[in-house]
């Protein structure tokens, strides 16, 4: 229902949760769009989403619904959310358990291309830019700097 509730092609599921802890079941969709996703299209999904879930359940049916896009603190976790990123920082947890920080040059089919800075002694050291296949991320965040 969720898919169906987009209001385009560039746009994507990032989660879905349903969680059954209060009275009401709480439905917790997150949405991204290639380019971010503004209010309109959120607040269209969500109609279009209640539709579809009254249409199916019930008009009488008793839930709670929230659709959000994710937080600047949130891991990407779609391949399509990196590539409007790029230039900016962000901090890798690979599969092998290393941790890197870099700027993220460019995204391919395969992965990313970013430029790591390691630090020796007391100093930045910019390493030659690397693929980092997505199959080797096991979290990726954009370091957000308030400078």
């Amino acid at each position: 229902m969720l898919d169906a509730s987009l209001p385009g092609p560039e746009y994507f599921v990032v989660s879905l949760t349903v969680s059954n802890t209060a009275a009401r079941p709480k439905i917790t969709a997150t949405i991204d769009g290639e380019d971010g996703i503004g209010i309109d299209e959120l607040s269209s999904t969500t109609r279009r989403l209640i539709r579809q879930i009254d249409e199916a359940y019930g008009e009488e049916a008793a839930y709670n619904l929230e659709v959000t896009t994710p937080g600047a603190d949130q891991p990407l976790t779609d391949p399509r959310q990196y590539a409007r990123h790029a230039g900016r920082t962000l901090a890798l947890k690979l599969a092998d358990g290393r941790e890197l920080e870099g700027t993220l040059e460019e995204t391919t089919p395969e992965g990313l291309m970013l430029t790591e800075v390691v630090k020796e002694k007391n100093k930045k050291k910019t390493l030659p830019t690397a693929l980092f296949p997505f199959a080797d991320i096991s979290e990726a965040r954009v370091v957000i700097s308030f400078k």
